[in-house]
This record gives C-alpha cells, structure tokens and sequence, in this order.
C-alpha cells in the first residue's frame, strides 16, 4: 500500500502541471442538507477531471525510465491525461476506448495528439488490450487507477482537501475502478483519522459496494448508468485493500439522483460537471448520510460532458 509520503512526493512531481482546485459552497446546498457542503472542483482541474493527476505522475516516471510510447485504457478522462502529458512531454500515446465512448471525451483525446482504438465495453475489454499494444511495440501501459503512482497521484487531492477545508468531517469521494478514493482516503487518514472517508457509486454500477458486502472481489457485466467514468467492471487489485482498509461506508445513488444533482449544480452553482463528478452531491443531496450539523467535502471528480448529449442527461425539473 503507499503511504502519506509517497502522496506527498507525488505532489512535489506533478504541482508543476496540475491546479491547485478551488472548494466552491453552495448556501442553498447547505440547507437543503442540514449540513456545511464543500465541493472540491475537480472539475476545473487540467483536461477537466482529477484524471491528470495520476496521470503525470505515472507517465513522468515512465518517462525517465526511457519511454518513448504509452498506452491506456480508458472511458475518456484518464485518456484525454494520458493523451496531455504525453503530448507535453513529447511521446506517442494511444488510448483503447470503449465503443459507447462520449464523442467529446474522443475529441479532446485527439486533440491532445493521442491515437484512438476503439475495443468493447467494458474496462475488462479495454484493459488486455491496451497492455498487449504496449507489450507489442514496447511501450508503457499506463494503468487507469491499479497502480502506486496512480493512486499516489490522485491522493493529492486528499492533501488539497486536508488544507482548504479545516474540521472536515466527511469526505465524499466517487467511486470507479478505486483509484481516487485510494488515494484520498490514504491521505485524509494520515492526517486526521476521525475524518470520516465514503465512497459514492451508481447503484447501475455497483461493483465495489458488492466487493465490500462479500469481502472479495465481484465483476459485474456492461453497465448503463449515465455516470460513465464510473462503470468499472469491479475494483482494483491494489485500491480494492486500501478501501477496506480506509473507507468508512460506501454509499449508492440512483440515477434519479444523479440527474437532479447535476441538474442542481449547474443551474444554481453555474459549474459545468459530468454525471460522475455529480454523485457525491447527489448523496447530500438526497440525505444519503443521515448526519446533520457536519461539514462535508463532496470530491466533484470531473466535468467533460458531450454538450450535444446534454439533453439525456439532465432530468425536466430538480
């Protein structure tokens, strides 16, 4: 498992390319929940998700070891910053997308100048064939959230948090294939454990709730929740110890639920987020915690929407 040192180490390698994210509040948002709702805007962070952050470090590593040319697999996020920093640091990125991919997380990809292969659904599709493409022209596979410097990457924010929002009491963290939450709750629990650390997933995608409830890894098949950077086929060899480990509760949300929060924030908060990025707000939203009086910090994960899908998103009335 990694440990608050290697988070802040990887801090210290990627500050130089990621933002620094602002906390945003909602007054609104308060009294809806009863409590102080602080939302981490990783959805203003470079390539538009936390994604970047594990990203650079991972790829700067492989970089010094003398990569020329990486791969990834991914549902978009994680590719457009594989798909940057490779660009920034002048090697070939090929990224292995779902079918169902959104057209605007493709494009952003190839804008960055990363290559585009289409393969299947899921992530247990996508991920032999981004290593077996690495593997083939001797690459570095670059793994979307089951790798220590991944994680260590995405446990930045956990620091961020620890900074901006002194006497937190809940942190709200998204729920994919494990690595953001692995890292978060690592860090959050380095520094303060009485910070209570929980997981928000779809219920359409509920893999790592059901890994928890039978105490091993389950896979799930092809998932459609519209929460599209969270259908992970089940959770990480290496995130999935560091959530039974850290993470007080995990907690789902419907899709409902999901719609209705994004909904929320971007007409009364007037932030662009993805329905992945949304979950967290959701479960205040709709009293999942059943706590009051607490503050809490919602991780908003991501915020790359294919505009012209908007529609399909969001439901006709909060």
């Amino acid at each position: 498992m990694i440990t608050i040192t290697d988070i802040r180490q990887a801090h210290e390698n990627i500050s130089a390319v990621i933002h620094n994210t602002p906390v945003i509040t909602s007054k609104q948002l308060d009294e809806m929940s009863g409590n102080q709702v602080f939302l981490k805007s990783e959805h203003l962070q470079k390539t538009g998700s936390f994604k970047i952050r594990g990203a650079t470090n991972k790829v700067k590593a492989a970089v010094t070891s003398g990569a020329a040319f990486i791969t990834a697999a991914s549902s978009g996020n994680h590719g457009q910053a594989v798909a940057y920093i490779a660009n920034q640091l002048g090697i070939k990125a090929r990224i292995v997308v779902p079918e169902d991919a959104a057209a605007s997380k493709v494009s952003a990809i190839k804008a960055y100048n990363g290559e585009i292969e289409y393969c299947g659904r899921t992530s247990a599709e996508r991920l032999p064939r981004a290593k077996e493409l690495a593997e083939k022209h001797g690459g570095v596979f670059i793994p979307p959230y089951d790798d220590p410097l991944v994680i260590a990457g995405q446990g930045t924010v956990g620091l961020e948090i620890m900074e901006q929002v002194k006497g937190a009491d809940i942190v709200l963290v998204p729920v994919g294939g494990g690595g953001l939450i692995s890292g978060i709750a690592t860090a959050v629990k380095a520094i303060n454990p009485a910070v209570k650390v929980i997981g928000i997933e779809p219920e359409l995608a509920d893999d790592t709730y059901r890994s928890l409830q039978a105490g091993k890894l389950i896979a799930i098949g092809p998932t459609e929740t519209i929460a599209d950077g969270l259908r992970s086929s089940q959770p990480g060899d290496l995130t999935f110890p560091v959530i039974q480990k850290y993470v007080d509760d995990l907690v789902l949300v419907s899709e409902s639920e999901i719609r209705q929060a994004q909904q929320f924030i971007m007409e009364r908060m007037k932030q662009v987020v993805e329905p992945s990025g949304a979950v967290t707000t959701a479960a205040v939203m709709h009293h999942k915690l059943h706590v009051k009086h607490k503050r809490i910090v919602c991780v908003v994960s991501g915020g790359n929407i294919d505009l012209s899908q908007l529609a399909n998103l969001l439901p006709l009335s909060v």
